[in-house]
C-alpha cells in the first residue's frame, strides 16, 4: 500500500499540513515514521479516514433535503450565459465544478461570482443549489 508524505495527505483532504499533524498527533489519523523521521500516512488509513468524515458529516446544511449525496458547497467564481444556457464554475474547497443549466435557472439563482452555493452531483449530472441563510 502507498504511504504519502503529511503534505500529500493534506492535499488528498483539502486541507492544510498543520491541520493533518494536529489529526496525527491527537491520534485520529495513524502515521509512522520513515527512515529520515518524516511522518508518511498509509493510503489505507488515509482512505479509511475520508470514508469515516465523508459519512459522519453527511448534510451540513439541515434545510436541504435531496437523494444525492455528493455535495460540494462553496463559492461562484464564473458564470458563463448565453441566450438559453449558462455554464457555472463552483470552487468548493480543492474542488472545481463546473455545471450547465439552463439561463432561466441561472437567472432565478442570482448566480454571479462571489455567490455562495451547493454543487450536487449524482451520475453524471450536477445540480446547483442555493443554500438557505
Amino acid at each position: 500500500m502507498p504511504t504519502f508524505t503529511v503534505g500529500q495527505a493534506a492535499e488528498l483532504l483539502g486541507v492544510s499540513a498543520d491541520s493533518v499533524r494536529r489529526r496525527i498527533d491527537a491520534g485520529q489519523i495513524d502515521a509512522i515514521r520513515d527512515p529520515a523521521g518524516r511522518r508518511r500516512v498509509d493510503g489505507a488509513v488515509l482512505a479509511r479516514f475520508c470514508t469515516e468524515r465523508a459519512s459522519a458529516t453527511g448534510s451540513t446544511d439541515p434545510n436541504l433535503t435531496a437523494s444525492a449525496r455528493n455535495h460540494f458547497t462553496g463559492l461562484v467564481t464564473k458564470v458563463v450565459k448565453d441566450t438559453v444556457m449558462a455554464q457555472v464554475e463552483i470552487q468548493a474547497g480543492p474542488f472545481r465544478v463546473v455545471s450547465l443549466i439552463s439561463r432561466e435557472a441561472a437567472d432565478q439563482l442570482e448566480l454571479a461570482p462571489g455567490v455562495l452555493a451547493v454543487a450536487s452531483v449524482k451520475s453524471t449530472n450536477v445540480v446547483i443549489e442555493i443554500p438557505r441563510q
